[in-house]
């Protein structure tokens, strides 16, 4: 595989060199219609090797400072796992059948230990990449999954969204406070001010979105009961408004994902010294986003591999790091250390839960 980097600077800094992916739709089709077909062969069982080959060929293709990701996991342990979740949610079928209110008393018991599988998804994702022969971990606890997952969608609900800016720092500090590479910590300080700009920006954008969503549709309720009668077109108009809007709180969410992402990622760093950036453009996101969506069904899903590598294109591209210091030097160290970490997880101890 032909290995590309990108070193044009980002912000006209000379220091940041981004990513890039090396992969096409055209390749990538042949490995998702085999594995389409062998899923459907198999009846769903083989989706977990399913993965392995896709997240092999993304890894494999994404490429920052000349070299490639690479992903270990196996498709047993994959499977392993979603076969966990396929019991638990199938006891809890059963269950509801014949003692309802014994699930009454489940379903919390379930909220609370979610956060947990998902802290072992993080670890296993984690232990199964690698970078320059170097594994990643994931070094996370119960404790701080519940506050970053549980506690964080609570304190979001019951403020209607008021105190999203606090769960998104509690969530990704979670993730980039408890990553390493080798042993070297990640981590990030995103401002809360920041946040919150972000989401004042989003509420403003629907709010004149919705305004002149609704000023335009009265409008053409006017005209409407004034040429058809009273009555007359305005409950299809005033669907069609409801329909409208979909979009805009579709967009206003994904503008505010990528601007959170690029606070995110610019305020973490690598070992306490290598910066990390991001430079989405939100509105290109959101564009390419919903866009690769219509794009997937227009085509009943023949097209489902052009969006996902569009995408992964443009994440990548948009993604910058900064070492301090020469790179060779910083990796060989990191290397040094990093490889009795890497020895110990060539045969992982986890399961993707898939969640």
């Amino acid at each position: 595989m032909a290995v590309v980097e990108q070193d044009y600077p980002l912000g006209g800094s000379p220091f940041f060199q981004r990513a890039s992916f090396t992969g096409n739709a055209s390749e990538y089709f042949g490995i998702w219609i085999v594995n389409i077909l062998l899923t459907i062969v198999t009846l769903g069982i083989y989706s977990a090797w399913a993965k392995v080959r896709r997240n092999r060929y993304f890894y494999g293709n994404t490429v920052i400072l000349d070299h490639s990701f690479e992903y270990h996991a196996k498709g047993k342990q994959i499977l392993i796992g979603r076969l966990i979740v396929f019991g638990v949610f199938l006891v809890l079928n059963v269950l509801s059948h014949i003692a309802p209110l014994a699930v009454l008393v489940i379903w919390p018991v379930l909220l609370v230990v979610f956060p947990w599988f998902l802290m072992r998804g993080l670890r296993f994702n984690a232990r199964v990449t690698s970078y320059r022969n170097v594994r990643f971990d994931f070094v996370g606890t119960y404790g701080g999954a519940f506050k970053a997952i549980f506690l964080g969608a609570l304190v979001t609900i019951v403020s209607f969204g008021l105190l999203s800016p606090i769960a998104s720092r509690w969530f990704y500090k979670y993730i980039f406070d408890n990553l390493r590479y080798g042993d070297r910590p990640f981590s990030t300080e995103p401002r809360l001010g920041a946040l919150y700009e972000a989401l004042v920006t989003v509420i403003a954008i629907m709010i004149v979105s919705i305004v002149i969503l609704g000023v335009v549709s009265a409008f053409a309720i006017g005209f409407s009961s004034n040429s058809m009668g009273p009555g007359m077109g305005s409950l299809s108009l005033w669907h069609w408004m409801i329909v409208l809007i979909f979009p805009i709180y579709l967009f206003a969410g994904l503008y505010y994902r990528a601007t959170v992402r690029n606070i995110v990622w610019s305020a973490a760093t690598v070992d306490h010294r290598h910066e990390l950036r991001s430079d989405l453009g939100r509105r290109r996101y959101a564009w390419i986003a919903i866009s690769n969506v219509v794009v997937t069904l227009v085509t009943l899903g023949l097209m489902r591999p052009w969006a996902a590598v569009r995408m992964q294109r443009f994440l990548a591209e948009h993604t910058a790091i900064s070492i301090n210091g020469e790179i060779g030097v910083v990796f060989d160290q990191i290397r040094s250390t990093g490889n009795a970490i890497s020895a110990e997880y060539l045969d992982v101890d986890g399961f993707d839960f898939g969640f």
